[in-house]
Parts: structure tokens; sequence; C-alpha cells
């Protein structure tokens, strides 16, 4: 399975109201009930966000690398 996104910029406001509708409707309960959920790669604190820089440009990660903000 493989799942991609892209920007909803060229979107009107009736399109991106529709796609958030769907989004509130099919997949946030899976997301509140922990059946789905993003690839997490690593956390970091905002303090070392340079680190966090460097881990993906080296693109051996997989997920998403987060700096977190206290």
């Amino acid at each position: 399975l493989t799942i991609t996104g892209s920007t909803l910029r060229p979107q009107s406001d009736a399109a991106k109201a529709m796609i958030a509708e769907a989004l509130l409707k099919e997949a946030w309960p899976h997301l509140e009930a922990g059946r789905i959920a993003p690839v997490m790669d690593s956390v970091y604190p905002l303090e070392k966000a340079a680190e966090a820089h460097a881990r993906m440009e080296t693109s051996e990660h997989i997920g998403k690398i987060v700096l977190k903000v206290a």
C-alpha cells in the first residue's frame, strides 16, 4: 500500500471543504481509535533542530522526523 499526498492550493474552497468533511467522517475515527497512525522515525526537542535536519538530510529515515515544542 502506498499513500501519497499533494497540495490543495489549486483546489476551490468548496472542494477543500468537501475533502475536510470526508476526512473527518472517514479517516478521523480510525486515527482517534489508534487503528491507523503516521509512521514516526524520531522526535527531537526544538533545541536540537539542527540534529533533526541532519538526520533528514541523510535520507536514512523512514517516517516523520518531529520537532517537539514544549
